[in-house]
């Protein structure tokens, strides 16, 4: 018998022979300690913790019961669509949509907002006949309607926001409006400062243009109705007005079920049609995917199904008000905290400040400190808090971010309490900064030119070298960050993600 001349393609084991469950597992919970916590309410973003009791064990049962359901064909698994209705008929009821709105279930707000963009292309082109199709985008909203853009092919148009309240300026967003807008979009809130746009204005002169209009409520969908229960003022967002055609909402930040979890809605059927994908051109099974995904598993629309269903209306309610709560105490403390100054007025969970140098005589009310800012958000985290640095941007100052929640309630007065002490530890440092001759070179680079080896060494100095690893104090970086151009700053970035993904051997 002649060798196989492919048996040594296979030489090296890919997987060990087999380890036991416990060993596993062991390693799992191990492989946890590096991470930030995702409980406990010092992590100030990425997560949303109610700090309610058997709220995570319920979520899991429920997605193991469903685990092993493939959610591609509701004729087949019957009760995906039992639940995914139940969860779409939710969201329509909070957000005051009418009688015939639909929507889908998705993984998550970038996953709603790329089918919002997909409607909305598909619609232009078959009810207008727009082929370059735009999407109006105050500077604010988030990276994912590029990201829609980029991939679907649709131009986005860019208007700045309010320098002052850092919300979207509805005039300037109203004369950006041309034959090929396809889409004009508000935030309720923004991510970035948690301000909430003024969506009445946008959505109105939308509407006068014959215009979509989208309202990216991810963050504050299922939050800013419950405030509103909760006794606070909160101003119309949603499908109460007229204009206003389809919102994005996540369940796994405000709704507390696990990630992903979120619900793309839309006024009527019509719309929503047009974000289905179908083809039948082929010799397997007809293929009609509502989402970007073919096959998923049901358990993590089981498991949004079962929080929702346990918290309940007064539940929700009661937690809302905790987060505002926690916002009213962080933003008084914030205020009397020398050289702190917050941007805008947060509205919906979300608090971003920004660290002022002292104040003088020439500079009574200081100015936007980088270096300051980014010392004093690695010092709060060598004291166990996690707030996220966001970075200069179109005129806006660098800040940090907090994402308020209930499990925050009670330990908002400590870090209170630790913020002015890092402060001052942080005034004691050398400040970062950024090599001239770096900087000057960068703004002669093209990014799309740069051989690996460029890419490399500019990481090198920043401190993003071989390994993939981060160094323990993030400012310098941060720092250097700041001062390369946007497309630069973009490609370094993806080269560096890129080399934390990589495989590891056996």
């Amino acid at each position: 018998m002649q060798p196989d001349p492919t048996a040594s393609a296979h030489e090296t084991p890919a997987l060990p022979a087999g380890r036991p469950a416990a060993e596993i597992l062991t390693e799992l919970k191990a492989l946890r300690t590096a991470d930030a916590p995702t409980r406990g309410g010092r992590t100030f973003a990425y997560v949303y913790d109610a700090g309610r009791e058997g709220l995570d064990e319920l979520a899991a049962e429920a997605y193991a019961a469903y685990a092993t359901v493939n959610g591609l064909d509701p004729t087949v698994f019957p009760s995906v669509a039992r639940l995914e209705n139940d969860l779409v008929g939710a969201a329509a009821a909070l957000l005051g949509a009418p009688p015939g709105a639909q929507g889908t279930f998705t993984s998550g707000g970038t996953e709603s907002i790329l089918l919002a963009v997909k409607t909305v292309r598909d619609h232009a082109r078959s009810t207008r006949g727009v082929t370059d199709p735009q999407l109006v985008l105050p500077s604010t909203a988030h990276a994912a309607f590029h990201k829609a853009a980029a991939y679907l092919g649709l131009e986005p148009v860019v208007v700045p926001v309010d320098p002052v309240t850092y919300k979207a300026n509805p005039t300037a967003m109203a004369a950006a409006i041309t034959p090929r807008t396809a889409l004009v979009v508000a935030s309720a809130p923004s991510y970035a400062h948690g301000v909430i746009d003024p969506v009445a204005r946008i959505a109105e002169a939308a509407a006068e243009h014959e215009v979509l209009c989208h309202v990216d409520a991810c963050i504050g969908g299922w939050l800013l109705p419950y405030l509103r229960r909760a006794g606070r003022t909160v101003e119309p967002f949603d499908f109460s007005l007229p204009g206003v055609t389809s919102i994005s909402v996540d369940l796994h930040k405000y709704g507390y079920a696990d990630k992903g979890a979120s619900v793309a809605l839309y006024r009527n059927a019509e719309l929503r049609r047009h974000q289905y994908f179908a083809h039948a051109g082929w010799p397997g099974y007809p293929v009609v995917n509502p989402t970007v995904q073919g096959t998923k598993s049901a358990g993590l629309l089981a498991q949004a199904w079962a929080v929702l269903q346990h918290i309940g209306e007064d539940g929700y309610t009661a937690l809302a008000a905790r987060v505002a709560e926690a916002s009213d105490h962080l933003l008084e403390g914030l205020r009397t905290t020398p050289d702190i100054h917050i941007l805008g007025e947060p509205e919906a969970g979300l608090v971003a400040f920004t660290v002022l140098t002292s104040a003088t005589p020439d500079r009574p009310s200081g100015t936007p400190d980088l270096s300051l800012l980014l010392h004093l958000a690695d010092e709060m985290r060598v004291r166990g808090w996690y707030l996220q640095p966001q970075l200069s941007f179109d005129g806006l100052p660098p800040n940090l971010h907090l994402t308020l929640t209930p499990a925050t309630v009670d330990r908002v007065e400590a870090l209170l309490t630790d913020l002015p002490e890092a402060l001052a530890t942080a005034r004691t440092l050398p400040p970062a900064t950024a090599d001239p001759a770096l900087t000057d070179l960068a703004a002669t680079l093209d990014p799309d030119t740069l051989t690996p080896e460029d890419v490399a060494g500019i990481l090198a100095f920043a401190g993003l070298g071989e390994g993939g690893g981060l160094p323990e104090r993030m400012a310098p970086v941060l720092f250097l960050l700041d001062a390369l151009p946007g497309r630069l700053k973009e490609r370094l970035l993806t080269e560096f993600v890129g080399s934390v993904f990589r495989p590891r051997t056996p």
